[in-house]
């Protein structure tokens, strides 16, 4: 199924690989496959996931061995990214 960006998630997506890309530059090449891999993932099996106990319809895959998280939901004609987030802050 098609996986795609709200507003929200491309301005996460943009300031985590931002972040990294300065931060730990020797690491953003594993954080990129690793998000590539989770987003074939949610694509694939949107419903491998755990479902977010207090959101209805939004489902959670963290990205191992990195401290992000994908928030999404399963539209009827694509995968909607919500947000992710940093899974040491509070979920907005």
């Amino acid at each position: 199924m098609k996986v795609v960006f709200t507003a929200r998630a491309l301005g996460d997506l943009d300031e985590i690989l931002g972040y990294i890309r300065t931060t730990y530059p020797n690491a953003f090449a594993g954080f990129e496959a690793r998000m590539a891999a989770a987003i074939r993932r949610i694509g694939h099996w949107p419903e491998s996931a755990a479902q977010v106990a207090d959101r209805s319809g939004v489902w959670v895959v963290p990205l191992i061995r990195y401290p992000y998280k994908i928030f999404y939901r399963v539209a009827p004609a694509a995968i909607e990214v919500l947000y992710i987030h940093h899974a040491a802050r509070r979920e907005p």
